[in-house]
């Protein structure tokens, strides 16, 4: 567990009463806060204290929410397809998997980690604050799902249950019902609607009889703590030029960002006059 730095009481004070009222606002007294804090700690933080000779290791993942954010994706799919089969038990495999793919995806769950305003509680190094950090939608995300993962942790699949349900599901279920009941909604572009591009490419490939999308790692830049990644999709067995490329400050929102610009080319060129 990352170990904190002397301070005065003063600013030690401050600091809790910072983290009760995120407290109030996830609806959870911690009983480990180190959990908590750990969630809202960017790599980025633990760069800056190894750089300036704090307590610190940069090789030790125990020390940011990474390892967090791995086990709270895990978790939110698996409560997130629970709720989806109990609310929606008429629905297929396949829908379901839409439906699960809009909940999931990062764009809303950074929309989550901003209406929570998760902001004002990361703990960031010098360059993400820089960088706008405490706006950057992509930082929210991954702290979104390291805080399902401490709040599992912390309080059992029950409280983990409850923010999914709350927090994450609640604001997407009126147009998920609605799509599934096919009232006004375009279920092929549910998930692109609510953020997965990705999900809304295959859907449209597969419709086409185009085939699968592909994607790959074309390469990656910058510091450890600020990757940028470039990634192509393109039709898969097919050594033809790409659909499109993109960049993200990881390979998941550069695979959604070349995904959503696949599909704007692809609808373009169904759409212009043929001859």
């Amino acid at each position: 567990m990352a170990r904190r730095p002397e301070k005065k009481p003063a600013a030690e004070n401050a600091e809790l009463a910072e983290l009760a009222e995120l407290e109030r606002v996830l609806g959870h007294r911690f009983k480990q806060p180190d959990l908590l804090t750990l969630a809202l700690t960017h790599r980025s933080y633990v760069y800056d204290a190894v750089a300036s000779g704090a307590t610190g290791n940069l090789a030790d993942p125990s020390q940011d929410n990474e390892q967090l954010e791995f086990m709270g994706d895990a978790a939110l799919g698996l409560l997130a397809a629970e709720s989806l089969c109990r609310r929606f038990p008429g629905s297929r495999e396949g829908e379901l998997t839409r439906l699960r793919a809009s909940v999931v995806s990062r764009r809303h769950l950074g929309e989550v980690g901003t209406r929570l305003g998760l902001g004002r509680w990361l703990r960031l190094g010098h360059t993400a604050e820089k960088n706008a950090g405490r706006t950057n939608a992509a930082l929210f995300a991954n702290a979104v799902e390291a805080l399902i993962a401490a709040l599992y942790l912390d309080g059992g699949i029950v409280v983990a249950r409850r923010f999914v349900e709350e927090e994450v599901l609640a604001g997407a279920l009126p147009e998920m019902e609605r799509a599934v009941a096919g009232a006004g909604v375009d279920r092929h572009q549910l998930s692109g609607a609510v953020g997965d591009h990705k999900s809304a490419l295959q859907e449209l490939l597969q419709s086409t009889g185009m085939g699968r999308p592909q994607y790959r790692l074309l390469g990656e830049s910058g510091p450890d703590h600020r990757r940028t990644f470039r990634v192509e999709v393109r039709l898969e067995n097919d050594a033809s030029s790409a659909l499109a490329e993109a960049e993200g400050s990881t390979k998941k929102q550069a695979q959604q960002a070349a995904a959503r610009l696949a599909v704007v080319k692809l609808r373009a060129q169904a759409e212009a006059p043929h001859g």
